[in-house]
């Protein structure tokens, strides 16, 4: 058996009101399912484009990006983890 890798999510923004509320929804999806994570911020603006979003708050997991330009809900988000 292989030992199960610890997922990695990013929140890509500036660090505005939406994109603490995509955090806020992540961290309450998380606690929800039981499941853990590494959450980073990404702030610089070179790296979000490098994930080909050009809108705020992105939310990418496992380097594949699920959402762009919007707050995702805490139910959606618990459909992409």
């Amino acid at each position: 058996m292989g030992v199960k890798r610890k997922m990695t999510i990013k929140i890509l923004g500036s660090g505005c009101r939406n994109c603490k509320r995509l955090e806020a929804n992540v961290r309450k999806a998380m606690k929800e399912l039981g499941t853990e994570a590494t959450i980073e911020k990404v702030t610089d603006f070179k790296d979000i484009t490098a994930y080909g979003i050009m809108s705020t708050p992105g939310l990418v997991v496992d380097d594949e990006v699920r959402v762009s330009g919007r707050v995702a809900s805490v139910e959606e988000i618990k459909k992409l983890l």
